[in-house]
């Protein structure tokens, strides 16, 4: 099975970052959805998939309980809004929301949230829950890196760039050439990426370095991030020497660098989640896919309700050719869950 796994926010909030300021709230929230169900549409047609899965964001984020700092530079800014962009991103989740309930009402996609979640740990599980399947996810955020593998890619929007595990390609299909390097781009190895970013933490989602200002290679004094990677198997002396190293912050608290690297693997790797937050995201996977094949509705009725939704919405352009994505909203889950 080829299965498209969608980053519902990111997917539709990427638009408005990159729109003219000088459009319409109404035009930026049409583009919005068109973009979302037209890049959607372009890539499930490439792939062919068999089903697509909108992921989406729970309420009550884990990682927030879990540590404070988390995302809450971002809340910071929420509470510095004026009453004019309040009131507009309230136009843009009441949107969305509409989107998402559309999605989930009267097509055959899969819509899976876990109200303590994030859109990511959906999409990491339901990869590991379907092992032997072909994934591409679709975002832009460079947090799926980690996932990527024999059997998962990721498409960013953006770039218009398919990142494999053996490269990355345009949308021809052709290897993408870096023009700093005049070399074949490539994201890196998804293990070194991810020990990488543990290591000196998520700026834009508040995760702390657990080393702050450690230098990528060593030397002779000093050991690096590549040595203790290198040595992260064995565990022996560069990864002692790294990781037993002790520093402190500027409230005077003293931390070892063990410590908060394994704070921020459980914050930052797609498969280091608490277990009950495992087990709460592989039920709501179970539950949607179960009611998917029950749902199953009939192609006629979901035609009927993309016009009416491209109606209600404005959305001239995509019902001008609704074939091709009421094609794709119509493939019910057929599927079989690993039991893992």
């Amino acid at each position: 099975m080829i299965y498209i796994l969608i980053d519902t926010y990111n997917l539709f909030f990427r638009v408005r970052h990159v729109a003219n300021r000088n459009a319409t709230i109404d035009d930026q929230l049409g583009m919005c959805m068109h973009t979302m169900f037209a890049s959607a549409n372009s890539v499930i047609k490439k792939f062919d998939a068999d089903h697509v899965v909108f992921a989406i964001e729970g309420r009550n984020n884990w990682r927030k309980k879990f540590y404070t700092p988390y995302k809450k530079t971002r809340a910071d800014k929420l509470q510095a809004r004026s009453e004019v962009e309040a009131e507009e991103d309230a136009l843009f989740f009441e949107t969305l929301n509409d989107t998402i309930e559309y999605i989930d009402t009267k097509t055959n996609c899969s819509l899976i949230g876990q109200d303590d979640a994030e859109a990511d740990d959906v999409i990491a599980r339901w990869i590991d829950l379907h092992p032997d399947d072909t994934h591409i996810i679709l975002s832009s955020d460079t947090d799926y890196y980690q996932l990527i593998a024999e059997n998962v890619s990721q498409f960013n929007g953006v770039t218009k760039e398919l990142h494999t595990i053996a490269g990355t390609l345009n949308e021809k299909g052709k290897v993408v050439i870096d023009k700093k390097t005049q070399m074949p781009k490539h994201i890196g190895r998804p293990s070194w990426l991810l020990f990488e970013k543990c290591m000196r933490g998520d700026k834009s989602d508040n995760v702390f370095s657990a080393y702050p200002g450690v230098r990528t290679k060593g030397s002779k004094n000093k050991t690096g991030l590549e040595e203790a990677f290198n040595d992260r198997t064995k565990k022996g002396f560069a990864w002692n020497n790294l990781m037993l190293q002790r520093w402190m912050d500027h409230h005077d608290k003293e931390h070892r660098v063990l410590d908060d690297y394994e704070r921020n693997k459980i914050l930052i790797d797609l498969r280091k989640q608490p277990q009950d937050i495992k087990d709460k995201v592989d039920l709501a996977i179970i539950n949607a896919v179960l009611l998917n094949q029950v749902k199953a509705i009939a192609p006629n009725k979901i035609s009927f309700g993309f016009m009416k939704f491209c109606g209600k919405h404005d959305l001239q352009k995509l019902a001008q050719y609704p074939e091709s994505i009421v094609k794709w909203i119509s493939k019910p889950y057929k599927g079989i869950l690993a039991d893992d």
